[in-house]
């Protein structure tokens, strides 16, 4: 599977040197803004051995439909920001080319483009890409239908100089109907990311948490999404829509559970 990584910041790069380690798709090139970089090889700048071209342009040397035409890819990877998506959007639909965005917020005309262009194409989007927070929020929102009257706090935690509230927060307040109010903020020292959800029982407390220990995390989630988006039909996806089945069990599945499982009350 051939694929284009837009984007080449600290995450970027280390989603870069995950796809390039996977023997599973093969990183054509990486468009970013900046001309510093221009035409060096990603392999080589990370000093990771690959036989994979991963050439770096910048974006003001091709436009979008000559860049597909001189190198075409399966899939585009959106590590950029709100705006890249007006780069490529035409010219990605006219291509029939599937689209992984990792934005972390949009505003509304572009989530309206981002609509509009999944009608004619697979788009996923996920503020944050990673398995184990999408994981999470799936399992809360599990647990706060199970126990609706429990009270709710979300903490996050990031390094020092980010300013705002995180947007992975945020999405989890929305999922759980929960006002922005309800989230703490720590900032500390160089924390990549933490998300705590907390409930609380009237008689017991549950935490599920998920930290981020390196950025390559969001590269696992990249290789998740493109294994799973493979083969769908048009529409606009998210990290749920693709985790969901896997929370179905098969038949032959159950019958193991409740072949090696007792009862509670069976171990006294």
């Amino acid at each position: 599977m051939k694929v284009g990584l837009i984007g080449f910041g600290k995450t970027g790069r280390a989603v870069a040197s995950v796809l390039l380690e996977s023997k599973k798709v093969n990183l054509q090139w990486v468009l970013r803004k900046s001309t510093t970089l221009e035409h060096r090889s990603v392999p080589e700048f990370l000093g990771v051995h690959s036989d994979e071209p991963g050439l770096i342009y910048s974006i003001s040397e091709f436009s979008a439909d000559e860049l597909f035409e001189k190198h075409p890819v399966d899939v585009i990877i959106d590590f950029s920001s709100a705006d890249g998506v007006d780069y490529y959007a035409e010219a990605a639909t006219k291509r029939g080319i599937t689209v992984i965005s990792a934005i972390s917020a949009y505003p509304d005309n572009k989530l309206k483009l981002l609509s509009e262009i999944a009608e004619k194409i697979p788009v996923l989007h996920s503020p944050n890409i990673t398995l184990g927070i999408n994981f999470l929020m799936i399992a809360a929102k599990i647990l706060k239908n199970i126990a609706p009257y429990t009270d709710i706090e979300i903490i996050e935690e990031h390094f020092k100089s980010k300013p705002e509230v995180s947007g992975t927060a945020k999405k989890i307040a929305q999922a759980l109907d929960l006002p922005d109010e309800s989230i703490k903020t720590i900032r500390a020292g160089g924390i990549i990311g933490v998300h705590e959800i907390i409930f609380g029982f009237p008689y017991q407390v549950v935490r599920l948490r998920h930290e981020s220990i390196s950025r390559e995390a969001f590269g696992n989630g990249i290789i998740f999404a493109l294994e799973n988006l493979v083969g769908k039909d048009n529409g606009l996806y998210t990290m749920e829509d693709l985790l969901l089945p896997y929370f179905h069990l098969n038949e032959t599945e159950q019958m193991f559970i409740e072949k090696n499982t007792k009862p509670w009350w069976r171990f006294w």
